[in-house]
């Protein structure tokens, strides 16, 4: 509790801290979409106009960043920032995402992340020819 300088009577409250649950109790996202954070992360990675990179430092420890470009309207961004490092390694070990090429220094590599490519869809059998054939 923190006193006031000019009432020494009353006392304020601040807040404290609250716990964060782990994500291991709420359970696992579904397979085929990824959860809040992650939804933000691989769109933002995404965004041909967010270079989105990974930093790997010699300790092992990771850290995923983009550019946040400067809002002209709001005056916030012109700095880089941090993505959720657990909701990324979850989408780059679901194959959503993909390392570039390796930038190493002494201390860290870095490399460029980009989503993956989508599987085409097998093409119909027969081909248009035949689709042409039978709609004459």
């Amino acid at each position: 509790m923190l006193s006031t300088v000019d009432r020494t009577k009353s006392l304020v409250a601040l807040p404290t801290a609250r716990r964060r649950h782990s994500r291991a109790a709420a359970g696992p996202a579904p397979a085929g979409r990824p959860s809040g954070a992650a939804a933000e992360a691989l769109r933002i990675i995404a965004d041909p106009r967010t270079p989105t990179y990974v930093t790997v430092y010699a300790n092992g420890r990771r850290r995923y960043s983009y550019w946040r470009p400067l809002d002209s309207t709001t005056g916030t961004g012109g700095c880089y920032a941090a993505l959720p490092t657990a909701d990324c390694d979850e989408l780059h070990a679901a194959g959503r995402i993909t390392l570039g090429e390796p930038v190493v220094d002494p201390n860290r590599t870095t490399y460029r992340v980009r989503t993956s490519a989508r599987v085409q869809p097998a093409p119909v059998r027969g081909g248009v020819a035949q689709i042409r054939s039978r709609v004459a």
